[in-house]
C-alpha cells in the first residue's frame, strides 16, 4: 500500500499516467527543468569565470601578485570538488530540485561577498564559498535533466544544458571587459549576483524529479557515508575510477586552456583589451555549437566516436593557437577559424552528463556524478599555479599548450567505456 502522505502531487500525476522520461513528446515541464537547469548553469559558471577576467584591476587595486591571483582562482577550482561531493550526495537524499537552490544561494553570496574584500586572504575564503556553490550546481542539474528527458533526447538536452558554461563565460568576458573598467571590480561582483538570485525565485515553478522520487523510499533514509561506501563498492568502484579518470583529463583540458586565456591573448601575443574579449567570446561560440551539436552526433554515432571526435578537435585548436600561433599570426581568418575550434572541440564536455547517468543507478547517481565531475574540477587547483610556473622559464603558450595532450588522452580513454546510447535509467535499479 502506498503511502499518500509520503509522496507529493508531482509523484501522482506520474504514476496515474507515466513517468516523464517515458513520454513521447516533451512539455511544459520538460522545458520548464530544462530552462532553470541551464540558466542556473550560465550563471554558476558566469561567476566562476568573473574572477580571470578581474585579475588585472585586482593587482593593480589591492597590489596582490600573479602567485596570489593563482592561488585564489586555484581555491575556487578545489572547493568545486568539496561542493560536488557534498551536494551530490545531498541531492540523492533530498531531491534535485531543493538542493539546485542551495547551490545557487551559495554562489550567488560567495559572489557578493568578494566585492567587500579587503586582503589576499578574505578573497580567498570568499572563491571558496563560490566555488562550494558552484560545485554542486553542475551534478545536480544534469541529474535532474538525464531522468526526466526521454532517453532518446537525454544526450542532446544534457548536451545542451552544458551550452550555458559558454554563454556565462562570454557574458563574463563581456562584463569584465566593458563594464568593469567603467564601474569598477568591485560594483561589478556586487552586479553580478541579480541574474542568480532571481533565478531561485523562479525554481520554486519546478516540480522533482519523479524517478527519484518513485525510487527514494529505498534509500531516502541512508546516510551519505553510506552513499559514497556503495559508489566504491565492488560493484561500482571500477565504473567510478575509470570515470574519474576521464573527467580528469577532460578537466585538465579545459582548465589548462582558459584558467589563463585572456591573460595569455592581452599580454603574451599583444592583443588590446577589447580584441582579447573578442577572442574569447569567438571561441565560446566555438564552445556553444560544440555543446548544442554534441548530443546530436553522440545520439547518431554513439558515445564513445562523439568524444573522440570533439577532444581531437579541441586538441588541434588549441596547438595551433599556442605552439604555433607564429606560423598563423599573419593569418588571421585562419587565427580565429582555429580560436573557433578550440571552443567546438571542448563539446565533448557535453556528454558527460548523460554518459556518467547512464553509468550509475538511481539511488547514488546524484552522488556519482558530483563526486567524478568536481573531483576532477576540484583536481585543477593547481592548474593556475603549474601554467604560471611553466610561464616563468618559457612563456604562458607552454602552459596552455599543455591541454592539448590531455585533450587527446580523453578521445582514446573514452574506448575503456561501455557503449551506453539507449540506456533505460528506469531499470538501473
Amino acid at each position: 500500500m502506498i503511502d499518500k502522505d509520503y509522496c507529493n502531487k508531482s509523484y501522482w500525476y506520474w504514476v496515474v499516467n507515466m513517468l516523464m522520461n517515458e513520454e513521447t513528446k516533451l512539455n511544459k515541464h520538460h522545458y520548464r527543468i530544462f530552462a532553470m537547469s541551464w540558466a542556473g548553469w550560465v550563471f554558476d559558471f558566469y561567476d566562476l569565470v568573473l574572477f580571470t577576467f578581474l585579475v588585472s584591476q585586482l593587482q593593480s587595486s589591492l597590489h596582490f601578485s600573479a602567485e596570489m591571483l593563482s592561488l585564489c582562482l586555484g581555491m575556487s577550482l578545489f572547493a568545486t570538488g568539496f561542493g560536488g561531493i557534498i551536494f551530490g550526495a545531498l541531492g540523492d537524499r533530498y531531491g534535485r530540485k531543493k538542493v539546485l537552490q542551495w547551490t545557487i544561494i551559495i554562489y550567488s553570496i560567495g559572489t557578493l561577498l568578494c566585492a567587500f574584500t579587503w586582503d589576499f586572504y578574505s578573497l580567498l575564503i570568499f572563491r571558496f564559498i563560490t566555488g562550494l556553490g558552484v560545485g554542486g550546481e553542475w551534478a545536480t542539474g544534469q541529474t535532474y535533466i538525464n531522468e526526466t528527458f526521454p532517453d532518446e533526447l537525454r544526450a542532446k538536452f544534457g548536451a545542451f544544458m552544458q551550452s550555458g558554461a559558454p554563454v556565462g563565460v562570454i557574458l563574463a568576458s563581456m562584463v569584465g571587459g566593458l563594464v568593469t573598467p567603467v564601474i569598477g571590480w568591485r560594483m561589478t561582483f556586487l552586479v553580478s549576483i541579480i541574474p542568480a538570485i532571481t533565478i531561485i525565485f523562479i525554481r520554486k515553478y519546478l516540480d522533482e524529479s519523479d524517478v527519484w522520487i518513485q525510487n527514494k523510499d529505498k534509500y531516502v533514509n541512508r546516510s551519505i557515508l553510506k552513499q559514497f561506501k556503495e559508489l566504491i563498492s565492488r560493484e561500482h568502484r571500477k565504473i567510478f575510477l575509470i570515470s574519474l579518470v576521464l573527467c580528469i583529463f577532460g578537466m585538465s583540458a579545459y582548465w589548462y586552456t582558459y584558467s589563463w586565456l585572456p591573460t595569455y591573448l592581452e599580454q603574451e601575443r599583444g592583443l588590446a583589451l577589447l580584441s582579447t574579449t573578442f577572442g574569447v567570446i569567438l571561441i565560446q561560440c566555438g564552445d556553444f555549437t560544440g555543446y548544442t551539436t554534441f548530443g546530436f552526433v553522440a545520439e547518431k554515432l554513439g558515445r564513445r566516436p562523439a568524444f573522440t571526435i570533439y577532444s581531437f578537435i579541441m586538441a588541434l585548436g588549441i596547438s595551433m593557437i599556442t605552439i604555433f600561433w607564429n606560423q598563423i599570426e599573419h593569418v588571421h581568418d585562419l587565427l580565429y577559424v582555429f580560436m573557433f575550434l578550440t571552443g567546438f572541440g571542448t563539446g565533448f564536455f557535453g556528454g558527460f552528463g548523460s554518459l556518467f547517468s547512464e553509468l550509475f543507478p538511481t539511488k547514488i547517481r546524484n552522488t556519482a556524478v558530483g563526486t567524478v565531475f568536481n573531483l576532477a574540477r576540484g583536481a585543477q587547483f593547481i592548474t593556475p599555479v603549474i601554467i604560471t610556473t611553466v610561464a616563468s622559464y618559457f612563456d604562458l603558450s607552454y602552459g596552455i599548450a599543455i591541454a592539448a595532450l590531455f585533450a587527446l588522452l580523453v578521445g582514446i580513454w573514452i574506448w575503456v567505456f561501455p557503449e551506453t546510447k539507449g540506456t533505460v535509467l528506469n531499470d538501473l535499479d
